[in-house]
């Protein structure tokens, strides 16, 4: 299998999902460029209006609930949500269970405080986590397959229980960057099934040593109970723009990476700091699919016109291999696994098609699929 490459940025076509046009642009940047045509002005009109809808009549009550993570989008989500649209906001987070950053402790708390609002913390089971995390990396390559569901389907389960219709989410992540529903919509209730749903039955979770009853909110919610709720993207209603959200977080108390850990596999520093053995989890796409997150990220700021095609390639071929030491001992730390049981699982994984071992026994991409991103043919 030959790699392809966007012929603006550098997202491959390997990335799950997305679709390039006849000239080799992704949809990622096609849709950027169509953002520029949208008439944001009244896109906020329509979120006001929706808002409205929502809005209780009695002081105290809640009148949405937002997913957060108490990273930087989570704190312009709640700005606007709160402070633009004068919501009152129940913000609901799903913990992972990986060792915290001290920035990670910060700003989870500093949401709360910056803004002023209640938040309840969703904490997974830890026993199942460490047999799902461990099995679901083995034999998929998804170690953080159990928490990424509950980031969807809680919020919903919270959003039907308490009565609150209105849930806010951040971007549409295949709008803005690619896969498998690229369609703009303000809509967010057919997330939960956009890949992140289950790739096994349960029943094999339960064979893998897990009880059915510690297997709870990963079924995705009823449509019945979908169709009473209105979960939306926010990014529909605002020109979403994550380096813009990172230096509106930072004038409201949000502390990123600087001092404490320079990722060796990151182009930046603030984004997903909460922990690190939850980055394994990003990091994986690039044995299965020949890019990280540093290729991720130099693509949108290629979109952002932050950088040049040509810088960008450097830091995808400097950094997306480079896994940091620290994201591998603490995920094995979790779930037990030895340092070698992690190596010979990984060798499993990765996607011979694009990638050869080294007389080293490293895995990089093939000769064919570097000189592609270089120079990209279609």
């Amino acid at each position: 299998m030959k790699m392809k490459f966007c012929k603006k940025c550098i997202m491959p076509n390997t990335r799950p999902g997305i679709t390039f046009n006849e000239e080799g642009v992704c949809i990622a940047c096609q849709n950027n460029e169509r953002k520029k045509l949208v008439n944001w002005d009244a896109r906020m009109e329509e979120l006001k209006a929706l808002c409205d809808k929502y809005r209780r009549k009695q002081p105290g009550q809640y009148d949405c609930i937002i997913a957060v993570s108490g990273g930087k989008d989570s704190h312009y989500q709640v700005h606007i949500m709160k402070e633009v649209m004068k919501m009152n906001p129940l913000l609901i987070t799903v913990e992972d269970f990986f060792t915290m950053t001290e920035a990670g402790k910060h700003n989870v708390k500093n949401i709360s405080e910056a803004f002023g609002c209640n938040m309840i913390s969703f904490k997974p089971n830890r026993r199942a986590a460490k047999v799902i995390s461990r099995y679901m990396f083995e034999k998929y390559g998804r170690p953080l397959w159990y928490v990424d569901r509950l980031l969807y389907t809680v919020p919903l389960y919270y959003a039907a229980a308490l009565n609150i219709p209105l849930l806010v989410y951040g971007e549409n992540v295949s709008y803005e960057y690619g896969g498998v529903d690229d369609k703009e919509t303000y809509s967010a209730r057919e997330q939960v099934f956009n890949g992140v749903a289950p790739d096994v039955e349960l029943q094999e979770l339960v064979d893998a040593g897990v009880p059915m009853d510690e297997l709870a909110y990963l079924e995705a919610p009823s449509r019945d109970m979908l169709d009473k709720l209105e979960p939306i993207y926010l990014s529909y209603f605002v020109e979403w723009n994550g380096v813009k959200n990172y230096e509106f977080a930072k004038r409201r108390g949000f502390k990123d990476l600087t001092h404490e850990w320079d990722r060796t596999n990151h182009i930046e520093n603030f984004n997903q700091i909460d922990s690190y053995g939850y980055l394994l989890n990003a990091w994986m796409k690039f044995p299965k699919y020949g890019h990280a997150y540093a290729t991720d990220y130099a693509a949108r700021w290629v979109r952002y016109g932050m950088l040049t095609r040509e810088e960008a390639i450097k830091l995808a071929e400097d950094r997306d291999h480079n896994i940091d030491p620290k994201i591998i001992e603490d995920f094995c730390g979790f779930t037990g696994m030895t340092t070698k049981e992690f190596y010979e699982a990984l060798d499993k994984l990765y996607n011979k098609e694009l990638f050869a071992q080294n007389s080293w026994g490293q895995w990089r991409l093939k000769q064919e699929n570097i000189e592609e991103r270089r120079n990209p043919q279609w």
